[in-house]
C-alpha cells in the first residue's frame, strides 16, 4: 500500500513595506537587503524622496561621470545602461548589497518592489522607517533622489492621457 503524499503547508509570508522619505539611501538598501536574504517581501515607497549624503554638487557630479562611460563598439548595445528614474536609482542601490551570482541573491533581488509615491494598494499598510537611517543625523550635506534624478535627465511621472 502507497503512503499518502501531503503536502507540507506553506509558512505565512513576511512582508515589510518601508518608506524612503527622509532615508539615507545606502543604510537603508543595506537593511533591506538583508531583510531580503532573510525571506522577507519588500515594498519600497517615495523612492523619490530618499536623501543621498555629501554635498549635492559633488553627488550630481559623480552620477554625471557615471553617466558619460560608453565604449567604441555600437554604444547603444554594449555601453552600460545607467538608470535616470529614482526607481532604478533605489534599486540599483539594493541590488548592489545582493549577492546575484548565487541563487539565494537572485531570488532575493525578484522579491523586491520600489515605488514612486504610495501606489493604490499599499495604502493603508503600516510602513517602516529605520531610527540609524534618518536623515535628520547629517545636518545640511544631502540631496534627494529625485532631484539628482531631475539632473541626469529623468522626465518625471508620466500620466496615461
Amino acid at each position: 500500500m502507497a503512503a499518502v503524499q501531503v503536502p507540507a503547508p506553506r509558512p505565512p509570508e513576511r512582508v515589510l513595506y518601508v518608506d524612503a522619505t527622509d532615508q539615507i539611501l545606502g543604510r537603508m538598501a543595506s537593511e533591506v537587503a538583508k531583510r531580503l536574504l532573510e525571506g522577507y517581501r519588500v515594498y519600497i515607497v517615495n523612492a523619490e524622496k530618499a536623501v543621498i549624503s555629501g554635498d549635492p554638487l559633488r553627488v550630481i557630479k559623480s552620477y554625471q561621470v557615471w553617466l558619460q562611460l560608453y565604449v567604441h563598439v555600437n554604444p547603444y548595445k554594449w555601453a552600460p545602461h545607467r538608470p535616470r528614474s529614482p526607481i532604478m536609482i533605489v534599486r540599483k542601490a539594493v541590488l548592489g548589497m545582493l549577492p546575484r551570482s548565487k541563487q539565494k541573491g537572485r531570488e532575493a533581488a525578484r522579491r523586491l518592489r520600489v515605488y514612486i509615491g504610495v501606489p493604490k494598494e499599499l495604502e493603508g499598510k503600516k510602513f517602516v522607517r529605520f531610527s540609524f537611517a534618518d536623515a535628520s543625523r547629517l545636518g545640511h550635506k544631502f540631496i534627494r533622489v529625485g532631484e539628482v534624478a531631475a539632473r541626469l535627465g529623468w522626465k518625471g511621472v508620466r500620466t496615461r492621457p
